[in-house]
């Protein structure tokens, strides 16, 4: 129970001003703007893109800003932005095989077609703060390439299992539909997408730990830009509305064998807005626990659990059940005191008794 405050309007109106200054910083120092967050600090404006479920650069720089660096409010921010969009169609279902490919690495097969593109990356680095990062050299281009899938390859020999998911089939949309355990993958794997990257990581850790049935390679991580259609029934056919940059990782997992099925290895997959390998990686790893119960495997992690790791993915979520805890709450402590007084006034009356 919440009550009002005395003065609050006015406090919080100063709270508000004095938000603006600290934003604002020393004025001596220039102003930065969304363009110079997007540009620089891109893989921060990816994560709220991917989290904030809209695909919107400037939208998540200008958010990152007012958010102040803190990505979990920028998150919020563009959550809240979203609901006041109109839906104005779906688009057809991206195809990652023809991306533009940007980076392209195999942990399974060192000779790729098409070939292994390291790109930018932080992998090879000495983690070493530079001194000054104004003189680095501009960036080259992105290589566009036609490269199949890892995960088709050992397809094709029948040493993975199908990629799933019935063709046509329309997928659930967690914007629109509550959430219900037990869930379809496709919606899961909309949870997963726009999960708190911490709290998947974390989880994936924990499979590669032993709390959880994954023996995982990457069978491919790529980055780059896809095209987005939508499908005009004027027209007949789609059309491209743009392009948009993604991450994509399929995990190779340890083997899977069954009376009807032999032994082959299992899928996990992650797929989010931006260049985030490390949300790419953990999304695919948690995915692949997730499907314990498909694959008949005992549920004994908690990775494994459909429940506990998505209703508490959400940042959006959990940073409201959190924050919330700094809101007034005098009522309701104010009662569980007057009761611990009297639990330890009755819990002293033997004592007493004894001591006369």
């Amino acid at each position: 129970m919440y009550v009002a405050v005395k003065g609050g309007e006015a406090a919080i109106a100063n709270a508000h001003r004095l938000l603006a200054k600290d934003r604002r910083g020393d004025p001596a120092v220039p102003e930065l703007t969304a363009r110079q967050i997007a540009e620089q600090l891109s893989l921060a404006v990816d994560r709220v893109m991917a989290e904030g479920s809209l695909y919107d650069v400037e939208l998540a720089a200008t958010a990152v800003r007012q958010a102040r660096g803190d990505l979990i409010e920028a998150i919020f921010l563009t959550r809240a932005f979203r609901t006041t969009l109109p839906r104005l169609g779906a688009s057809e279902p991206i195809d990652t095989g023809a991306m533009a490919i940007e980076r392209r690495i195999s942990a399974t097969f060192k000779d790729l077609v098409g070939g292994q593109i390291l790109g930018p990356t932080f992998d090879y680095t000495h983690r070493l703060i530079e001194d000054d990062l104004t003189t680095s050299s501009p960036a080259t281009g992105a290589p566009v390439g036609d490269a199949p899938r890892v995960t088709d390859v050992l397809g094709r020999e029948g040493l993975l299992e199908p990629d799933g998911g019935e063709r046509g089939a329309e997928p659930g949309d967690l914007t629109r539909e509550p959430m219900d355990p037990p869930m379809d993958r496709p919606v899961r794997l909309q949870a997963l997408a726009r999960g708190d990257e911490g709290w998947l990581l974390g989880l994936a850790y924990s499979t590669q730990r032993g709390f959880g049935r994954t023996h995982p390679f990457v069978g491919e991580l790529r980055v780059g830009a896809v095209e987005v259609e939508v499908m005009v029934p004027e027209l007949g056919f789609a059309v491209t509305l743009g392009t948009i940059t993604v991450t994509e990782c399929q995990m190779v997992n340890q083997f899977h064998g069954s009376a009807d099925e032999p032994p082959q290895f299992t899928r996990g997959y992650g797929l989010v807005f931006g260049r985030i390998e490390r949300k790419a990686m953990a999304m695919a790893l948690v995915d692949r626990s997730l499907r314990a119960g498909e694959l008949g495997e005992d549920r004994v992690a908690p990775s494994q659990d459909e429940e506990f790791v998505i209703a508490h993915a959400d940042n959006v979520m959990a940073t409201g059940f959190v924050e919330h805890l700094k809101l007034p709450h005098y009522v309701d402590f104010q009662a569980e005191l007057e009761l611990v007084r009297r639990m330890r006034e009755e819990a002293a009356r033997p004592a007493r008794r004894a001591a006369e």
